[in-house]
């Protein structure tokens, strides 16, 4: 009998949702939307709103006309109102209404990891065949087992990712819109804004052992909440995003590593340019937010422009961001990082200086717990400098100008230089650090609806 991994349980959660009236549901045009929702959800992200007002700005679907505003209350319906993925740059508002699951059919009945696996896939067969003490350290999985994983991993994959075409809004109604167990792929477009929607980001039910991956192996896993790839002119604001109630830290280990099931809440990679990330809530996270994926010069150069923005950080364990190449504009952000409970994954950094990259860290505000040293905030990934001022911890007293940087390289080496390179073209007031975590109390949703 074939098993797909441990997720069928948390999968397999009683459907809250109702089913559509039939297979082909429509989106409901305008239903149940006041005057004040739509407004908003025509806003456009302000001229000096970092850097994806640059170059012409960002309006997403606010140009959309009635036929073209959705209120989607399903999963079968949200697919209906983004039909043509990345094809579709009809310009469209999508309200999300409600709690939504991906992995529900166009019926509306409830999809487990046994509803993707592959006839050929075992997950025991998977562990006894490439258990290091059998496979080896030397080389990734391949063979017949490996191949099934990957047809599984592609059919959840068809069923839990869903694209964004330009010129659209997604905006969630409300103070509980929900999306589950998707990822968003905003991929090869331009001119969207994503805005009020929580996500539980999607679980990876055929996550690859790769014994390569470090000195121990490490099971990897494929999706993110949200995904922005060769796109531009994106913004992400007053989002939440977290794992949802299954977190990697409490599933079992497999060959003594976590086994993995989530990947990143929001990543912003393969050239991606000009995207601004503003109050959101992004918690209880390992790889939260990875800003270039890969150290090879191909597609990123010269791109890779972000403005992070009074987003609240909390308990997440690594990449608050990871930056590669960008010039990443991160100011205003609250970081709560509290102690690690006994047996579980500890804290590593925050800020990944990675190759070529140029952060610019100003007035961002950290609660962190007496057990987390300083210089830990900071991590080397190849890079060689950074841009930092403003910093602020939690002290004795109340709070204390720190340079989390100086606490790094008294510690580490090589070093990291202290150097501004470039200076943000374009962001919002600065706010003074002392109140940026009163400032961000406004970050996730139900503020601006």
């Amino acid at each position: 009998m074939r098993r797909a991994a441990t997720l069928g349980v948390a999968l397999a959660l009683p459907l809250t949702l109702a089913a559509p009236s039939s297979a082909l549901a429509q989106p409901h045009h305008h239903a149940g939307v006041s005057p004040k929702a739509e407004q908003v959800a025509r806003e456009v992200l302000a001229p000096n709103d970092g850097w994806a007002a640059y170059d012409g700005g960002t309006t997403g679907g606010a140009a959309a006309d009635p036929e073209h505003v959705y209120v989607v209350t399903t999963y079968a319906e949200l697919r209906e109102a983004l039909a043509g993925g990345r094809t579709n740059d009809t310009p469209k508002i999508v309200f999300l209404k409600g709690r939504i699951d991906a992995n529900t059919d166009e019926h509306g009945n409830q999809l487990t990891c046994d509803d993707y696996a592959d006839p050929e896939y075992d997950f025991d067969a998977y562990l006894a065949t490439y258990d290091p003490e059998v496979w080896g350290w030397d080389q990734e999985p391949s063979g017949p087992l490996e191949e099934a994983r990957e047809r599984s991993y592609r059919n959840q994959r068809d069923q839990v990712v869903i694209e964004v075409g330009s010129n659209t809004t997604l905006i969630g109604l409300g103070d509980d819109a929900t999306l589950v167990g998707a990822q968003v792929m905003v991929d090869s477009v331009d001119n969207v804004i994503i805005r009020n929607i929580i996500f539980e980001t999607a679980q990876d039910c055929f996550p690859q052992w790769d014994p390569t991956d470090g000195p121990e192996g490490n099971w990897n896993s494929e999706f993110d909440g949200v995904s922005v790839r060769r796109s531009t002119h994106v913004w992400i604001d007053h989002n939440e995003f977290s794992d949802g109630a299954v977190l990697d830290r409490d599933l079992p280990e497999y060959f003594g590593r976590e086994f993995q099931v989530h990947d990143g809440l929001l990543d912003i990679t393969h050239g991606a340019d000009l995207v601004t990330v503003s109050y959101n809530v992004l918690r209880d996270h390992d790889k939260t937010m990875l800003i270039g994926s890969t150290d090879s010069p191909t597609y990123d150069v010269g791109k890779l422009r972000v403005t992070l923005h009074h987003n609240r950080w909390e308990n997440v364990l690594q990449r608050a961001p990871r930056v590669r190449y960008g010039q990443v504009h991160v100011y205003n952000n609250h970081y709560v990082i509290p102690a690690t409970p006994e047996g579980e994954k500890t804290y590593e950094y925050s800020w990944g200086v990675g190759v070529e990259s140029a952060l610019y860290a100003e007035n961002n505000y950290f609660d962190i717990d007496p057990s987390v040293d300083f210089s830990q905030v900071v991590a080397h990934w190849k890079g060689t400098q950074m841009y930092e001022k403003g910093s602020y911890a939690n002290g004795r007293s109340r709070h204390h100008q720190v340079s989390f940087l100086d606490e790094y390289n008294a510690v580490h080496s090589p070093t990291i230089e202290n150097k501004q390179t470039w200076s943000p073209p374009l962001h919002g007031r600065i706010d003074p650090t002392q109140s940026v975590p009163a400032k961000v109390q406004k970050a996730g949703v139900g503020h601006i609806l």
